[in-house]
Formats: C-alpha cells, sequence, structure tokens
C-alpha cells in the first residue's frame, strides 16, 4: 500500500485490516505482537477495562498461534486487528499502524508491546499528556514513580550505559529508559515531514531511536512518565531480539540514527 496525503509520500506495508466497530476516541493504543499466545491474550484481558476511553488496535506482524481470533478480540473490546502481510519487522509494523491511525483521524497514537509486561494502568496517564500537547512521551522504569522487575542485567546494563546515553546525546534530552517500546506519540510528530517516517527504510526498531532523537532535536514537546515493566521470574525472556545477532543489530542502529543515517536526504 501506497498513500500519498498532503503532498508527501507514505510507503506502508501491505495490510489486511478488521475493523470491529468505529472509531470512538481522539486516541488510540498500539499494541505490536507476533505469535506471543497466552501473554497477548492475558494483556488485552488486563486492557479491557480501557476500551470506552482509548481505542484498542492490534498491529499484527502475522501471528499463526491463533491469538488474534476475532470473536475473542471482539469481546475484550478491541477496535481494529491489522495484520501485516509485506516484507519488514517492528520498524513496518509501526508504520501500518501509524499511517493507518492519522488516515483515521487520531491525534494521537500510544504504542505498546504485546507480551504482557507493560503496566496498562498507565494508558491514563499516557492520554494526559496528549491532552496537555506533549508530543513524544517515553514511559520509563527509571525514574522517581516507575518500577521493573526481574530485568535481565544485560537489559540493564545495556540500557544505562549504552542505550540511553547515546541516544540522550544525540537528541540533547535526557532519555533514562530508551529501549522501552511504551510511548506515545502526536499526530503533529507523526506527520511532520521533516521526519518523513513514512519512507520504507524504516523496517525494524530505528524507528523508535528515530522519533525520540527527532522529536527533541526538532522542538517538539518531549517528557518521561514512569510506569512498570515485569519480566517473568523464570522461563524465556519475552523478546524479539536474539542474544547475539539481535543485539549486534540495535548497536549498529542505534549509532546509525544517533549519527544522522536515517535522516531524510
Amino acid at each position: 500500500m501506497n498513500n500519498d496525503l498532503h503532498g508527501s509520500s507514505w510507503h506502508l506495508p501491505d495490510f489486511d485490516t478488521h475493523e470491529f466497530s468505529g472509531k470512538k476516541n481522539d486516541y488510540c493504543i498500539c499494541v505490536f505482537i507476533i505469535n506471543e499466545g497466552d501473554k497477548f491474550l492475558k494483556q488485552i484481558a488486563r486492557m479491557q477495562p480501557y476500551s470506552e476511553d482509548i481505542d484498542i488496535v492490534i498491529a499484527d506482524g502475522g501471528s499463526t498461534d491463533g491469538s488474534t481470533a476475532h470473536d475473542r478480540l471482539k469481546q475484550h473490546g478491541v477496535n481494529t486487528l491489522l495484520v501485516k502481510t509485506g516484507a519488514g519487522k517492528l520498524g513496518s509494523q509501526m508504520r501500518m499502524a501509524f499511517g493507518w491511525a492519522l488516515n483515521r483521524g487520531y491525534k494521537g497514537i500510544i504504542t505498546i508491546d504485546g507480551n504482557n509486561k507493560d503496566s496498562v494502568d498507565s494508558i491514563p496517564d499516557f492520554i494526559r499528556k496528549l491532552e496537555e500537547g506533549y508530543d513524544h512521551i517515553q514511559g520509563s522504569r527509571f525514574i522517581p514513580g516507575g518500577h521493573h522487575e526481574n530485568t535481565p542485567v544485560s537489559r540493564l546494563l545495556g540500557v544505562k550505559l549504552l542505550h540511553a546515553p547515546v541516544i540522550s546525546l544525540a537528541s540533547g534530552f535526557r532519555y533514562t529508559d530508551t529501549t522501552n517500546g511504551f510511548r506515545a506519540y502526536s499526530e503533529k510528530l507523526l506527520r511532520d515531514t521533516r521526519l518523513a517516517i513514512f519512507r520504507e527504510v524504516f523496517t525494524g526498531y530505528e524507528l523508535h531511536y528515530y522519533l525520540a532523537i527527532k522529536a527533541a532535536k526538532l522542538g517538539f514537546r518531549c517528557i518521561e512518565i514512569p510506569v512498570s515493566r515485569r519480566y517473568p521470574k523464570t522461563g524465556k525472556t519475552p523478546t524479539k531480539i536474539s542474544p547475539v545477532r539481535g543485539n549486534l543489530t540495535v548497536i549498529s542502529k542505534l549509532f546509525s540514527v544517533a549519527t544522522g543515517g536515517y535522516d531524510p536526504e
């Protein structure tokens, strides 16, 4: 799908849309998943109480585990299911979700992973900050009021010693939790042609990093708010990033974004 809106070419991956109810609110929350199974089902059950205050949109990368059965989603107050059929990973899912939401007239978009780690009770806090006029709202475990449990030591060190310092230096804004996908973005930020986020170059995690850096550098209103993230005490860490190759890719993308490698020509 290739949309041309307001004179700017938007490149979106191919995707299917399943709308279960019409737009009800000014803001939506996009839940990013691919084969999250029971973790996802537990999360949307926790999110259901907020379905009157914000439209719940599932941005699926192509799950095959049966967790996105339509009847079940509707029972939990899900507004829309988007299923990416084109190429790419998280960045492509984000472009799909953002493009769809902006076309539907949403004033702001909250993003959250669908693996049941995050404090969904923080959703109203993100809505309030969007209504106050903030453009980039980063959830953080590491500021007063934030909380984290069972965070893998490698993740903790990576965020505190590398990821957050690099993005803070590149952006001029002090971020503390830059790998946390629980965030919110204003319509104004996502539509800004100086960012040009609907480019096919954004296929992975780099779009999260890019938005954090460019939002601050271009003078948009940025803020961190406290959230919680809980990893399971035992078993496999819920993540799509492989220990060696995946982390090396993250580091490579991080430095490329920080040095202007994804800036529009």
